[in-house]
């Protein structure tokens, strides 16, 4: 994959030596996110950080990524906040704010607007999230989460078991991820959801087709046991036609301690996309798991400065110039990698 200029709106764009190339640029970004360099490698860049729907994370994280690279950042939250409102097509939107922009994140709730816009856009593009369809970028950090925690204890993403756990019909997280582990060999797929939330056949297909072994099941305590990882979504309840019918599914599945220690290996790792509904009603993770060492649910959060720093970083064409500009930090600054 030619990085260098272009969009970045699905992860059927990477192949696995792709992915390579981002986790290595990557490793070479955290002693930035750590607050021990600093670069100016994108000063005078400005990016578009266009978030049409609610976000914190990836919306922060984007932002925090482009200033760590030494650029600028300017937000429209919500389609109310922008002239979208008013009858304003994609395309116009795309062609006046890629000339203020040096690249644009976007997020949609409609599935294919980012593709949409990106078309019109005069500068690169990241998916940022479009509906139940993608989340490039989230399944990126997350892939790097897992090679990080497996290779801390011994294992390898080739040959693992994943538990994915949840809403996996309208999780674009788990679909983006689903298709990147698809690239790799001999993986066990433990797909744990109510009937109604199963992960739509075509990526269970997909999925199978390229040689993984696939079980689905309702039971989370036969999924998850034997599992290296397991990955916990939260019910979409965006995605549904009332918050009726979404509250019909919180709460079924709950990890906790207790369950944990029953049922999971004792290097199980715990991973989330966030947020986490800590509402009674749903308590997907239960606070009981927050001194849990295998809880990887903020180092994933973490990762994800780095997996898009990297991103900017091969986009723009900067990867060799970073260090070249940088400088140690002149502040007092807690470890965070």
């Amino acid at each position: 994959m030619n990085f260098v200029g272009h969009h970045i709106l699905t992860v059927d764009q990477f192949d696995r030596a792709d992915i390579q190339r981002v986790f290595k640029v990557a490793d070479s970004m955290i002693p930035y996110a750590n607050r021990e360099r600093v670069t100016r490698v994108l000063e005078g860049a400005i990016l578009g950080n266009m978030f049409f729907e609610p976000s914190t994370r990836t919306r922060v994280s984007f932002g925090c990524a482009w200033n760590l690279l030494g650029g600028e950042v300017r937000e429209t939250t919500g389609i109310k906040a922008s002239a979208l409102a008013k009858g304003e097509s994609f395309y116009d939107t795309a062609r006046v704010l890629s000339g203020y922009s040096d690249a644009i994140v976007m997020r949609h709730e409609m599935m294919g607007s980012v593709a949409e816009f990106a078309a019109a856009s005069r500068v690169p593009v990241i998916n940022g999230g479009d509906g139940a369809n993608e989340h490039p970028s989230q399944a990126l950090l997350d892939l790097y989460t897992i090679d990080r925690e497996l290779k801390h204890n011994g294992k390898r993403i080739d040959q693992m078991t994943i538990a994915l756990v949840g809403d996996l019909r309208f999780g674009r997280a788990v679909h983006s991820l689903c298709k990147l582990l698809s690239l790799y060999t001999s993986i066990k797929f433990r797909l744990i959801s109510p009937e109604a939330l199963a992960l739509p056949a075509s990526y269970i297909e997909s999925i199978q087709a390229a040689g993984h072994e696939v079980i689905q099941t309702s039971n989370l305590q036969e999924g998850i046991s034997k599992a290296d990882i397991v990955y916990v979504t939260r019910t979409q309840e965006e995605r549904f036609d009332s918050p009726e019918e979404a509250l019909r599914y919180k709460g079924l599945f709950r990890m906790n301690q207790a369950v944990y220690t029953e049922f999971c290996q004792p290097n199980t790792v715990i991973m989330h996309p966030l947020p986490r509904d800590s509402r009674a009603e749903a308590n997907e993770l239960d606070n009981d798991l927050n001194d849990n060492p295998n809880l990887a649910i903020f180092r994933q959060t973490d990762n994800g400065v780095v997996i898009r720093m990297a991103l900017f970083a091969l986009i723009l064409d900067v990867v060799d110039q970073v260090d070249a500009s940088s400088r140690p930090v002149n502040w007092y600054t807690a470890r965070r990698f």
